[in-house]
């Protein structure tokens, strides 16, 4: 049995690896609708909305800029004049949206998982997987800079969670994060930021898995906003985060495995990403094994959300794992990606599909607008699939198994995962081993 065992531990390894080198893609919106970003494996595709033709990266510099190992976040800032990406390869990069160079590379000591820019533009946060956020300082930006090294300073830990959505409330007043295990807290952004946060406002406990994705849905009337966040408990809950209340919970499952007619696990209903429209009227929520979007309805009024309809892609099997969009478009962006897909010569597989009709959404006829685009209706059209998909055409058989893969990559990335006492043992020993040989 011995003899056995080095087999068993080594497939193990190989399960993991595979787990983790599985990146779902991203896509970003410009906030004025400028550009639209997509990542897909360590690949970062841009294309300009506005010239309706592709960006290259780094613009006339001859530089090598592209991350070295999959991306894991991206994010342009509030007022789009920078757009920052991280990843697998421990490396923040902060790009002009304008020449789209790279300004600043930032070194970091393990694996990012997510990252915010505050509302002017001055200072970029990032988490990484063992729960600490970081924070850098940017300056004025100057036309043709060389790029530049920085160095992040600890903000705040959540003690060895990994962080999986991190933003800024809308005031700029507070710093929200949450985390594999379940929690949400909300601390109070600094004036010396670079010195550390040590104010904790609130905690929104109340989901019983992981919390995948946050947003904010604020309108005239509550310039403030309230926090929504998605789980893999499959739910959707509002909040008043400033004091950690609970307003609503929006069970999702149910609704969900109502539209499964094809014997699907109905046991597989994370919440992958949420979009909130302008006024915070309506929520889009992606579903890990949801061919389409969820649409639900935000009273702000009234502090509650309810299901509207489930917005079915019935062309093809199109699961989300990334929505975006902008405060002056009508367009609701989606992506749906996976890197490395197993068993398939292609490294990256993206498919970009748009929803129109996000203005028109307080009409009587309440979502009746919502028009899935052709691929020919999309803004610039075929050019704009051929660069942020890579391809054109995508093989059915391929797209099938891309969307099995993304049915569970997510959830693998996230959940945690259950090892034997011995198990546990080997992998200390392995990273004690690493820690050795610096």
């Amino acid at each position: 049995m011995e003899d056995d065992e080095p087999l068993n531990t080594t497939e193990d390894n190989n399960k993991e690896a595979l787990e983790t080198e599985v990146a779902p893609a991203l896509i970003s919106v410009h906030p004025a609708h400028h550009s639209v970003a997509v990542a897909v494996g360590c690949e970062l595709r841009v294309f300009d909305l506005r010239e309706c033709c592709p960006v290259t990266l780094g613009g006339d510099s001859n530089e090598v800029l592209h991350h070295k190992e999959s991306i894991r976040a991206i994010r342009y800032g509030a007022k789009g004049k920078v757009f920052v990406s991280a990843g697998d390869d421990k490396v923040v990069k902060i790009w002009a949206t304008d020449s789209w160079r790279c300004l600043y590379s930032v070194s970091t000591e393990k694996k990012v998982s997510a990252v915010a820019v505050s509302d002017n533009g001055q200072f970029v946060c990032y988490a990484d997987k063992f729960g600490a956020v970081w924070v850098v300082e940017l300056d004025e930006l100057i036309e043709n800079q060389a790029l530049l090294q920085k160095k992040g300073s600890p903000l705040l830990a959540h003690y060895c969670s990994i962080i999986t959505s991190l933003e800024f409330s809308p005031d700029g007043q507070f710093i929200i994060a949450a985390d594999r295990d379940s929690k949400i807290r909300v601390t109070v952004f600094p004036n010396k930021p670079l010195d550390g946060a040590h104010e904790i406002q609130s905690y929104c406990l109340g989901h019983t898995e992981f919390v995948s994705c946050l947003a904010f849905v604020c309108n005239q009337d509550c310039p403030h906003g309230y926090l929504v966040s998605g789980s893999g408990d499959a739910t959707v809950r509002l909040w008043d985060f400033a004091c950690g209340l609970l307003l609503h919970t929006c069970e999702v499952g149910s609704q969900v495995g109502n539209q499964q007619a094809n014997g699907t696990e109905t046991n597989l209903f994370a919440i992958t990403d949420l979009c909130a429209t302008s006024n915070g009227s309506s929520i889009f929520v992606a579903v890990q094994s949801l061919p389409g979007i969820l649409l639900l309805s935000c009273n702000l009024s009234a502090k509650t959300l309810s299901v509207t309809r489930v917005v079915s892609i019935i062309e093809e099997e199109f699961i989300p794992t990334s929505l975006g969009t902008s405060l002056t478009s009508d367009f609701l962006w989606m992506v749906m990606g996976v890197s490395n897909l197993p068993g398939f010569s292609s490294s990256s597989l993206a498919r970009v599909r748009v929803i129109s009709g996000l203005t028109k959404q307080n009409s009587e006829s309440g979502d009746n607008h919502y028009n899935i685009l052709e691929d020919k209706q999309v803004p610039c059209g075929e050019q704009l699939l051929e660069q942020l998909q890579g391809s054109l055409s995508i093989d059915k058989y391929v797209f099938s198994a891309a969307a099995e893969a993304v049915k569970t990559s997510m959830r693998n990335l996230l959940i945690k995962k259950q090892y034997s006492s011995e198990r546990r043992e080997f992998r200390k020993r392995g990273r004690n081993d690493k820690k050795g040989k610096r």
